[in-house]
């Protein structure tokens, strides 16, 4: 599904030239639950944001459902993401002024899919991640494990084939980071692809595969559990 090869991301100003990113290759099967861990300032974010198609390499090859697509433009990484990728972050980023419902239907509105589509799918999904309940709240009016669920609904309700996640239980307390790491462990089990940055060990458990980065450079890789 995605394959890396020698992805390199320099920054540049003025005065100051930061490589982010040094020659960083690795593939990831259609399926998995991956890991992605190392320290601040590692990386972890910028290789994220190439894999979401939010950003291109300096240098290098990145692979995605076999197009290579390094050097697209925005439009087609604009493309790409509607229809095959789901991010949750750990900030939820949701709209404070839509209610629940309408922040999980906003992907599909995008996607031009018709009004009554939207609902059955929207509706399936908050069913889904239990939060029905609370359709016509706004975000504001949630918990921290609420938001995240439904930001999770929202990345999942146009059956993207991978999910992102940056820190998704970083400002959750630890019942709720688990809620959250579980329905991340059903989406995958059902077969949706997750790669995850995190610090928590814990919620590393999860996956399949732990690629750890270093200034820039990955120094290991842990395959925790088989994956045929």
């Amino acid at each position: 599904m995605i394959k890396a090869e020698k992805l390199t991301k320099i920054f540049r100003t003025d005065e100051v030239e930061t490589t982010a990113l040094n020659a960083v290759s690795f593939e990831i099967k259609r399926g998995e639950f991956v890991a992605i861990m190392g320290p601040s300032g590692c990386g972890k974010s910028t290789l994220l944001n190439i894999l979401g198609l939010l950003d291109n390499p300096t240098t290098g090859g990145y692979y995605f459902l076999d197009n290579e697509v390094s050097k697209s433009t925005e439009r087609q990484r604009a493309n790409l993401r509607k229809q095959n990728i789901g991010f949750v972050f750990q900030n939820f980023n949701l709209i404070d002024e839509l209610t629940v419902f309408e922040n999980v239907e906003l992907p599909l509105i995008y996607l031009g899919m018709p009004s009554r589509d939207r609902k059955k799918r929207v509706d399936e999904v908050l069913a889904q991640m239990q939060i029905s309940h609370r359709a016509k709240h706004f975000p504001l009016q949630l918990s921290g494990g609420q938001q995240q669920r439904v930001a999770v609904a929202r990345a999942v309700v146009a059956k993207p084939a991978l999910i992102l996640a940056d820190e998704p239980t970083g400002n959750l307390d630890s019942a709720h980071g688990e809620e959250v790491m579980n329905l991340l462990n059903d989406l995958n089990v059902n077969g949706t692809t997750i790669i995850m940055v995190t610090h928590s060990q814990r919620d590393a458990e999860y996956s399949q595969r732990v690629i750890r980065l270093f200034d820039g450079q990955i120094i290991n890789e842990n395959i925790k559990k088989s994956f045929v």
